[in-house]
């Protein structure tokens, strides 16, 4: 599911901003994008993000130094880009007056006044702020499987009722049976007939086209998809399943209706069924 959160802190000197964005994906994708003073917690990082279960996860941490820390130059790692970039710069020819404005943009050739940098314990409000912002990220996604639970209820009670107003004309089924069954009896001159075994062959055939099983456990395929929409655990894959369930309820139902009304009802059911196929793929 989608998801967004953006959070800021400042700690060790460096004001911190915080993104974390999610799109759909049935595995958990993560993708960090970190400034060089956080290589070493990728691995704190992502662990974070673990809660999020599935989905491309992309976590965005941007550094700005701190203008109110007293801010030294790092003699040494400013000498080493600058003669690297330098040395480019004239193996392409290019004029190198801009080389030591570069290199001095670069945040983390900036030391604060202090080690706290390098102190793990220092960063413990960041990791704090991102599991923040992994919570908040959560809600933004719970805040939108509300709105699919609407968009679902909507679907199934749809279903639903086209499912109650089949019994309705299953009896006009049943006797449009029979009369083409006659029907085919007059068109070849079949005069002898013996009851008995006429009905035995009238009942062959309309259990043939019975439904009542198919109703049924359509209608329990109904009832499950709605009491897993209430699961609190993750029930985006068992929802597929169940989804699956209905559909080959509903063509079956379709397959032996032989009767025009029921099949436009099992086409109207068949498209409820579809826009929820199409969102499920949204939700864990």
């Amino acid at each position: 599911m989608t998801g967004f959160a953006k959070r800021q802190c400042s700690v060790a000197g460096h004001r911190l901003s915080i993104e974390i964005r999610t799109l759909n994906s049935k595995q958990l994708d993560i993708t960090a994008k970190l400034p060089t003073c956080l290589k070493g917690l990728e691995y704190e990082l992502r662990s974070l993000l673990a809660p999020l279960e599935r989905g491309k996860v992309e976590l965005i941490i941007t550094d700005e130094l701190d203008t109110n820390k007293q801010q030294q130059p790092n003699i040494e790692l400013i000498k080493e880009r600058y003669n690297a970039i330098k040395g480019l710069l004239q193996e392409m020819g290019e004029p190198t007056a801009g080389a030591m404005q570069s290199v001095l943009a670069q945040n983390d050739v900036w030391n604060s006044e202090s080690d706290e940098d390098n102190d793990a314990e220092m960063w413990q409000e960041l990791l704090h702020t991102v599991a923040e912002a992994v919570a908040e990220t959560n809600q933004f996604r719970a805040d939108e499987g509300a709105v699919l639970r609407k968009d679902f209820d909507k679907h199934v009670d749809i279903i639903e009722a086209k499912l109650q107003e089949i019994p309705q004309y299953e009896q006009e089924r049943i006797e449009t049976a029979k009369s083409r069954i006659r029907k085919y009896m007059a068109d070849f001159a079949i005069t002898e007939v013996d009851n008995n075994r006429f009905e035995q062959e009238l009942i062959y055939y309309l259990e043939k086209l019975d439904i009542t099983e198919e109703k049924v456990r359509l209608k329990k395929h109904i009832d499950y998809f709605r009491a897993t929409m209430d699961d609190t655990a993750s029930t985006g894959k068992k929802l597929g399943f169940v989804a699956q369930e209905m559909g080959r309820e509903i063509n079956t139902i379709g397959s032996k209706a032989n009767h025009a009304t029921i099949q436009r009802l099992v086409v109207e059911m068949k498209d409820e069924l579809e826009k929820i196929k199409e969102q499920l793929g949204n939700i864990l």
